[in-house]
């Protein structure tokens, strides 16, 4: 009975060390799954800066752009009352027909 008891004990005893491990290397695990997360998240909200200001500058560009359109339709308009104005004083009808 005493073998068996002191044999329970030291099979106990290894089963505790084993989980021992396994809580170690669990924790391990979990220390560098944190240290994971951290750099993602770090990694996420400079994504995030960087397609916010991807946005900012596509919408600046978009913005100049219709700017340009604007001058040169502007410019096309004031060419054509240019010409308007020499038919009217030409023709007398104000470039009406």
């Amino acid at each position: 009975r005493c073998r068996q008891a002191l044999e329970q004990a030291r099979v106990a005893v290894e089963d505790l060390e084993d989980m021992k491990a396994v809580v170690k290397r669990l924790e391990e695990e979990n220390t560098d799954l944190r240290r994971q997360a951290r750099h993602a998240e770090k990694e996420q909200r400079s994504l995030c800066s960087r397609a916010e200001g991807l946005q900012e500058e596509r919408l600046l560009a978009e913005g100049q752009g219709l700017r340009e359109q604007i001058q040169a339709q502007a410019a096309r308009m004031a060419n054509l009352e240019v010409s308007g104005g020499r038919v009217a004083t030409a023709g007398g009808a104000g470039g009406c027909v």
